[in-house]
């Protein structure tokens, strides 16, 4: 087992990673920040903050969209 490290640097930088990997997947699919908040559901910041790599997303809405952009949620997170 793994101990922390003393910073939450390293979580910024995995939400970054996911955010990023989120824009890319929808940018392939032609798909809108607006197109992509409506198909999920979900509200537009929580879309804009998650891609910024500034949101903290809950698993329900990393999910709603990894179903919406039909790719897998490991894809999302790895």
């Amino acid at each position: 087992m793994r101990e922390l490290p003393e910073d939450d640097g390293w979580l910024r930088s995995r939400q970054r990673q996911i955010g990023q990997r989120v824009q890319a997947a929808r940018q392939q699919q032609n798909l809108t920040q607006d197109a992509l908040y409506l198909a999920t559901g979900l509200d537009r910041r929580t879309v804009q903050t998650l891609e910024a790599g500034t949101g903290n997303p809950t698993m329900a809405t990393l999910l709603r969209i990894s179903y919406v952009l039909d790719v897998p949620l490991a894809d999302l997170v790895k």
